[in-house]
């Protein structure tokens, strides 16, 4: 339960740290102290965004690379991809859920649930999308699982250029962590999933209602889907 509220606190105010995090959870009337707080945090994967946002723990034996997005103009599908990974609470228990994005469309490309915050998931959450599309620029956080030579061997043997967050810009990768906040307040608050296999049925639907029939204002009102589709048919697209 002190998991599923701290994750309700970052959705709704990711600048709150350990010791905010900590102060409203007492006013609320919990029984915690902020090491408790700061354990759980680093459990679900959360830090706040300022200073610094860490959403993953980088290996520091692991290459990182710069951010090439500053100052580039998004006009096209599969011009930029971006991933992330979340904190999706269940009945009992909780799993981690990787997706791939497209930013021009918002178009989700693909997703993937885990039990453990190992590598594996997202690389092949990143295959599926693969199979189908390449981006020009593939943009990450530096956490252990983007920096892992999984990862970027599968980026680098594709000619993928891949670029990382800077540690201190908290809107370096925008537009997933929207994406996460929409998920949150329209599917995974509103439901209680039994098991991981319910979790990912519910979200399978709720992907589909997001690509397809979901209007996006910033996309005046239309779909990731048709987005994307123009974008291939106009021939600005890889």
């Amino acid at each position: 339960m002190l998991m599923h509220r701290l994750d309700e606190l970052y959705t709704a105010h990711p600048f709150f740290g350990v010791r905010r995090m900590t102060a409203v959870l007492q006013r609320e009337g919990v029984r915690v102290n902020h090491k408790r707080v700061e354990r759980l945090m680093k459990v679900l994967g959360l830090a706040a965004i300022y200073p610094a946002p860490k959403t993953t723990t980088a290996h520091p034996e692991s290459r990182k690379y710069p951010y090439l997005l500053r100052h580039l103009t998004i006009e096209r599908a599969n011009q930029v991809w971006a991933s992330d990974i979340t904190y999706i609470r269940l009945r009992a228990g909780f799993v981690y859920l990787t997706a791939v994005l497209d930013w021009y469309s918002r178009r989700v490309l693909s997703w993937r649930l885990s039990n453990t915050m190992e590598t594996t998931f997202c690389v092949a959450a990143v295959e599926e999308s693969l199979l189908s599309w390449q981006p020009e620029i593939f943009n990450s956080d530096q956490g252990a699982q983007y920096t892992s030579l999984e990862m970027t061997g599968l980026l680098l043997s594709k000619n993928v250029k891949i670029s990382m967050d800077g540690r201190g810009r908290c809107h370096d990768n925008i537009f997933i962590e929207r994406l996460w906040r929409s998920v949150k307040y329209e599917e995974v608050y509103l439901k209680e999933y039994s098991s991981v296999w319910a979790a990912e049925d519910s979200l399978r639907a709720y992907f589909k209602f997001y690509n397809e029939s979901r209007p996006h204002q910033s996309l005046q009102y239309r779909t990731p889907l048709e987005v994307f589709e123009e974008s291939i048919k106009s021939g600005k697209t890889q």
